[in-house]
């Protein structure tokens, strides 16, 4: 008789569901040195913990490919709500290596990757900025000079894919193209990004150029300026928050997207559950004169720091000159409206669309980040999508609707964006699953009460009905509670297998 083999956790009796394999059970998953190494009977193991899961889902931890999120303490709130790996990926970073190492240095509860920031390379070769490195780097800059805003010269583009070249080397997991803010850089730019991307063999993560509603410049030649690109080049492009950017036009986004990826090209989306965005004041397209392209008032703007409503468009144009930087959440749907949480539901439900955040890090009530190792204060700001989105994707779209099956829900969560990454970064490979060699980043819940509590009014309510969440087997979330002393996150770097 075979003696039992040691391990360090047993879940007992949970329902595990496996996207991959379709594996929808009553089941135990043995856990050891950080991987599983069995799914089934765990009688032959003897494990130093075993915890009773009964009556809960375990599945493979949330991948979250659009976290801006890159604090200690938003990071916490995301692991709350199911997530295990929180990459920055539309928006990057600047200095990939620095920004690795600084996480490495401080540690993070959850997984964390970066792509390289176009953005950032382009100011650095136009003006001369370095790379804004911290919580809100992504905003740096947004309102830009008129030197960020044009089409590059030839020898500048040429220095800034060299940059990006810099930084695939670094690790960063592929690029990130926040073309939304600066659209008029020309096309050219972008078709050369994309083919550097498709040189190095890693995707590109995309804001779309365009949202407005009629034409000239609408979110659909927006997404048709994606599919280009991948038609051209090859390239994998994804097409970042496919609800926000494509707003009343998903319909027609999709039958697009879904039309190119019949026809072979490689383009995948993301979107997220809510109705409203979250940006800096001074993006260029919520110019005043803009807002009404986007069916948009001023008072369809909240400023997070003061929670005002800019009464009119000279207001809104001081706060913008005031203060660019300031955060803003932007009202594009009435979430109280059956119809508009309709189209939301569209951008959500197109065929293998992931689930992704675009968590945006919390601030205090002063509007300082709330960054290092510290409790998240209770009146801190953000938007609900940083602490709610995947409790309240699996509450709206299988529990309340049953609109998807649980399974194909987990899948857009967890095997869906993993799969996205795994030509750039093989070690993905072992995410998103759960069977034995896997990455034992696990996620038990409770489907009657997994739920989200956070709102446009209290956005650092953590989500409910995660009992335990596991990164790299060590528990970060136990008995529903956070558990403050353990940073086990580790980096995801392009190529590593």
């Amino acid at each position: 008789m075979t003696p039992p083999r040691d391990c360090d956790l047993v879940l007992a009796g949970g329902r595990v569901v496996d996207p991959e394999s379709g594996l929808d059970a009553v089941a135990d998953v043995a856990v050891s040195g950080g991987t599983i190494v069995a799914v089934g009977e765990s009688s032959g193991f003897r494990p130093a913990r075993t915890l009773d899961v009964s009556g809960h889902v375990v599945t493979a931890g949330f991948v979250d490919l659009h976290s801006h999120a890159q604090t200690i303490p938003s990071l916490r709130l995301q692991a709350l709500d199911g997530v295990t790996t929180a990459l920055d990926l539309e928006a990057g970073a600047g200095d990939v290596a620095r920004a690795l190492a600084s996480a490495a240095a401080e540690g993070r509860p959850v997984n964390y990757g970066y792509s390289a920031s176009w953005a950032q390379a382009r100011m650095g070769v136009l003006d001369g900025t370095p790379p804004v490195h911290g919580p809100l780097g992504f905003a740096a800059g947004i309102g830009g000079s008129a030197g960020r805003q044009g089409p590059a010269a030839p020898a500048a583009l040429s220095r800034i894919i060299g940059r990006l070249e810099e930084e695939i080397g670094a690790g960063a997991l592929g690029i990130g193209v926040l073309l939304g803010y600066a659209p008029r850089t020309g096309r050219g730019e972008y078709m050369r990004v994309a083919s550097t991307a498709a040189r190095l063999g890693v995707p590109t993560f995309t804001h779309a150029r365009f949202k407005n509603r009629d034409d000239p410049e609408t979110a659909l030649e927006g997404a048709a300026e994606v599919v280009a690109a991948a038609a051209g080049t090859g390239a994998h492009m994804h097409l970042c928050h496919l609800n926000s950017t494509s707003l009343r036009a998903v319909d027609e986004v999709a039958e697009l997207v879904g039309g190119a990826r019949s026809r072979g090209l490689a383009i995948t989306t993301e979107a997220y559950p809510y109705g409203a965005g979250m940006t800096a004041v001074g993006a260029p397209f919520l110019r005043p004169d803009r807002l009404p392209r986007l069916g948009l008032r001023p008072s369809d703007l909240v400023v997070v720091a003061t929670g005002e409503r800019p009464v009119d468009e000279e207001r809104l144009l001081r706060i913008r000159q005031d203060t660019p930087e300031a955060l803003v959440v932007v009202h594009y749907f009435d979430e109280a409206s059956e119809a508009d949480l309709a189209v939301i539901r569209r951008a959500l439900l197109l065929d293998d669309t992931a689930v992704a955040s675009d968590a945006v890090p919390f601030t205090d009530a002063g509007g300082a980040p709330v960054e290092g190792d510290r409790p998240m204060p209770p009146d801190a700001v953000s938007h609900p999508r940083s602490s709610g989105t995947f409790a309240r994707f699996l509450r709206t779209m299988v529990r309340e609707t049953a609109t998807l099956s649980l399974r194909e829900a987990l899948r857009r969560c967890s095997l869906l964006p993993a799969t996205f990454l795994q030509a750039a970064c093989p070690a993905m490979a072992r995410k998103g699953r759960v069977r034995a060699g896997c990455d034992a980043d696990l996620v038990v819940f409770d489907l009657a009460e997994v739920a989200d509590r956070s709102t446009y009014q209290t956005p650092a309510t953590s989500s409910i009905g995660f009992t335990h969440v596991f990164v790299g087997g060590e528990a970060v979330v136990r008995d529903g509670a956070l558990v403050p002393s353990v940073l086990p996150g580790r980096a995801i770097v392009g190529g590593a297998r």
